[in-house]
């Protein structure tokens, strides 16, 4: 099968998914991740995050809609798909009895792949595991186990690779290690998707972000786009003498004064011409407002998340 490379690798059409009860995990999901691009999955505890991911991943059945990958339908072509995905997922999963080059090797020959002593010794030595190839999983820490997670998830090469909270509970140094690799992987063309908590980490690595609550994706946007259109900067200006109020006539500018009237706060959305700016120091200049310092901020992508979150959660109210 001759598959279009400019064609989404992960294309999601209408998919709910019911459990038993009748509780609606996923509702109407429609998704496309392109090839290439880190993609990142925000949302709160139980939003279905995991539930989308493992219907992706063939683990868990979707009640309607369709899933393709690289080309493949998931329910059809099963292998063909699964075989394009690497998955790590939460739960510390590992073969306990053996060694760490025995399940790793192991999940290379499970998709059929040649024998590749080379490059899984280049992925044990990338992920620091090299040195323990002989020991068995279960000696090892809770943070070499992540990394042999990692590990077998890379053993046959996929296109694309799911971390679903790949930083939960795991050291500084294998978190520096798996995003130096992320990045790597990246360069060479894997499509990453990730789930995290860590929501600094989705604004360093992502392209695009996805927010999902209650089962609904809410929201996927480039990165930077959903910056300019969500976010909020502010300029603080520290006074140079306090005031008790601000004077008539700057009602029309968004100020806040603050700390006791030592500063004043401008607040506008990243979308709005900032050449505003050196007109507001000049009228406040004008109303004897002098100022010895300023400095600005802009929201986070945490900020966004929290505010997205907030607004699903009263229009379903």
């Amino acid at each position: 099968m001759v598959v279009d490379q400019n064609s989404p690798i992960i294309f999601a059409h209408g998919v709910n998914k019911t459990y038993a009860g009748g509780f609606l995990a996923l509702k109407n999901i429609h998704l496309e991740i392109a090839r290439g691009e880190i993609f990142a999955l925000l949302g709160p505890n139980g939003a279905g995050k995991t539930t989308l991911i493992s219907i992706i991943c063939g683990i868990v059945n979707a009640s309607s809609g369709t899933i393709t990958v690289d080309g493949q339908d998931i329910v059809k072509d099963f292998r063909a798909a699964r075989a394009a995905i690497g998955l790590v997922p939460q739960e510390l999963h590992t073969d306990a009895f053996e060694t760490v080059w025995a399940t790793v090797n192991f999940s290379r020959g499970l998709f059929g792949k040649a024998p590749n002593a080379p490059y899984l010794e280049k992925v044990l030595r990338d992920l620091t595991l090299w040195d323990k190839r002989d020991a068995k999983v279960m000696t090892l820490s809770g943070g070499m186990k992540r990394r042999v997670l990692i590990a077998k998830a890379l053993a046959h090469e996929p296109l694309i690779l799911f971390l679903d909270e790949p930083s939960a509970g795991v050291d500084v140094e294998l978190r520096h290690d798996m995003w130096r690799m992320v990045r790597e992987l990246r360069a060479q063309g894997t499509t990453i998707i990730l789930t995290t908590h860590y929501i600094e980490e989705a604004e360093d690595m992502a392209d695009r972000i996805g927010v999902i609550n209650k089962g609904e994706l809410i929201v996927v946007e480039d990165k930077e786009v959903l910056m300019r259109k969500l976010g909020k900067k502010q300029l603080t200006l520290t006074l140079r003498h306090p005031i008790n109020s601000l004077p008539a006539g700057l009602e029309s500018w968004s100020l806040i004064l603050a700390e006791g009237g030592h500063t004043v706060d401008y607040r506008y959305n990243t979308q709005e011409d900032e050449t505003g700016i050196p007109e507001l120091l000049r009228t406040l200049g004008e109303h004897g407002i002098d100022f010895k310092d300023l400095r600005s901020s802009e929201s986070s992508l945490e900020d966004i998340f929290v505010s997205l979150i907030q607004q699903s959660r009263g229009e379903a109210a």
